[in-house]
């Protein structure tokens, strides 16, 4: 596709998204939902299409992929308020008006490319904006479906023909030229360094991701078991091909032994001096950088690729390894089921060991720490160089926030450390301004402020300054419990998760709800129970009231 053609997909779009700026809150989430219903009747059928043109990972791990970009993404979404006023703080006289970006242009990567278009259409539009997608070559086909069978229900919904657009047969050149086009307004670039420093370059506001290479450390306390299961199902997952998954395991020395037990008996296969010199040579080239031939491909195939074999039912390919760096050059990001090795004495060498991986390509990413010690977790977070740190929970699900509470997201910041704009996980409140009405509080003059009304009270469809505040800073919510104590008073006590029966709330926010339907647990409300729109509108649908 020539640099016209882009101009013409770009305008096409902003036309379009001119239009659906308009749209009120329930036109948008009307749309957002179409889109929702026709990506569940595709999962299997895109995630086989994403197999089968790239040769990455498995049709099931994708299908999951898929199922996760838009149910996860659009539970979590939903109810968020993206159209006029989103907060109010009458006391203070400072209320905000959500205000769309314009046209995204979004770069899909080969590793996951239907469940990242997925999610990045969804995102977009819950935020009134237009997308352009630009796929990784690659897996244009497969990308190119997504976007028609998405656009085709969301102009079914009521959305101007034209909000989504896919570039049929993007180019480096093309891609730039989305990127530095005047008719678009914010990049979302998901892809290697070379992608997102472009991105950043291009004068427009970007999210771009970093690599992620991960460390899991195995410290003494650690539910050994559940943490070797835990790695091994990160690492394994679509064969590695999310940034978030694990790269390198340190295990603490007294667990060393039955580690190694562990793992071998839960489908690790440690590879012998042999095997780690033609595992070397076959992924890392002489200027140390990744071989993209082995990227998503079974610990069989890259065994056949690098000269051994590897028995069936392995599930990752483990490297013994003494150092990080170029002399190691397995320590890298692999982006395949091939794990480093690493023992170190206490939690402290564990620390300083993860912080050498993470200098080596993973800045500001991922970090997987097991343990049952809150100190030592305590420790990691105060001296840790990333902004993820998933504790008891394989890397590639926490960070998603498929098996933790961050916020669902295929596109994960990693803040200054990494050359990113942000920390967050991404979604529609990154992809939409803020306007700002501030009354006035300090005259400047002799004169008396003058006196007016609320623009908007509290309760009419907006949570709670503070509960609005966090979500505005860091892309969620406070957990319930969290809401629930600053409600009530700094001495109250929240209920713990698996207490067998639950408090009657006093108050449940849109972010309450949403917890709980991740968590699997209802909330108990009464007739006193304070309940926001969202938050009844939610919670009636999904049926996770226990009113008593």
């Amino acid at each position: 596709m020539s640099s016209a053609d882009v101009n013409r997909a770009v305008n096409q779009v902003r036309q379009a998204q001119q239009a659906y700026a308009e749209f009120s809150q329930d036109q948008v989430d009307k749309v957002i939902s179409a889109m929702h219903e026709v990506c569940m009747l595709n999962l299997e059928r895109w995630a086989r299409m994403a197999h089968e043109e790239t040769g990455y990972g498995t049709v099931a791990d994708k299908t999951m992929k898929n199922r996760f970009g838009a149910d996860d993404v659009y539970r979590y979404i939903r109810p968020m308020k993206t159209v006029g006023f989103i907060s109010a703080d009458p006391a203070q006289g400072v209320y905000e008006v959500a205000s769309p970006m314009g046209v995204v242009a979004a770069v899909i990567p080969s590793t996951n490319p239907t469940s990242t278009a997925i999610y990045k259409i969804l995102i977009s539009l819950k935020a009134r904006d237009g997308i352009v997608l630009s796929p990784h070559p690659s897996a244009k086909g497969c990308i190119k479906a997504v976007a028609d069978v998405m656009h085709d229900a969301a102009v079914a919904a009521g959305a101007p023909r034209g909000i989504i657009a896919c570039l049929p047969n993007p180019s480096i050149q093309d891609t730039q030229a989305l990127m530095k086009h005047p008719g678009t307004n914010v990049i979302l670039a998901t892809g290697g360094m070379g992608l997102v420093n472009a991105a950043y370059s291009s004068g427009k506001p970007s999210y771009g991701v970093g690599p992620g290479n991960v460390p899991a450390f195995i410290e003494r306390t650690a539910s050994l078991r559940k943490a070797v299961k835990d790695v091994l199902t990160g690492k394994s997952f679509d064969w590695g091909t999310i940034c978030a998954s694990e790269q390198s395991v340190i295990v603490d020395a007294p667990l060393a032994d039955r580690a190694k037990d562990e793992f071998t008996r839960w489908g690790g296969h440690f590879v012998s001096e042999r095997e780690k010199a033609l595992l070397e040579v076959l992924m890392v080239d002489k200027n140390g950088a990744l071989n993209p031939k082995v990227v998503g491909r079974s610990p069989q195939v890259i065994g056949r690729m690098a000269g051994f074999s590897v028995p069936d039912g392995v599930r990752a390919l483990l490297v013994p390894e003494e150092g990080v760096g170029r002399d190691y050059p397995l320590s890298l990001e692999k982006l395949s089921p091939v794990l480093s090795y690493y023992v170190a004495d206490g939690w402290e060498a564990g620390c300083l060991r993860c912080i050498e991986v993470l200098t080596y390509g993973g800045l500001g990413h991922t970090l997987c720490l097991h343990t049952q010690d809150v100190e030592i977790i305590r420790q990691f977070a105060l001296r840790k160089p990333v902004f993820r740190i998933l504790i008891n929970t394989p890397g590639t699900h926490g960070a998603i926030g498929y098996t933790t509470n961050l916020p669902p997201a295929m596109t994960l910041g990693c803040g200054a450390l990494g050359n990113n704009i942000t920390s967050d996980n991404i979604t529609p409140l990154h992809l939409m301004d803020r306007k700002r009405v501030a009354y006035e509080v300090r005259p400047a003059t002799d004169e008396k402020a003058v006196p007016l009304p609320p623009l908007v009270k509290l309760g009419h469809g907006l949570e709670d300054a503070a509960a609005r505040f966090v979500a505005q800073k860091f892309g969620s919510s406070p957990p319930p419990a969290v809401q629930g104590a600053a409600r009530r008073g700094a001495n109250a006590v929240a209920a713990p998760v698996n207490a067998p029966r639950e408090e009657i709330l006093d108050f449940v926010s849109e972010a309450d709800v949403r917890a709980a339907l991740r968590a699997g647990r209802k909330l108990r409300i009464n007739a006193k129970t304070l309940l926001t729109p969202s938050a009844r509108e939610l919670g009636d649908a999904e049926r996770i009231f226990d009113r008593v």
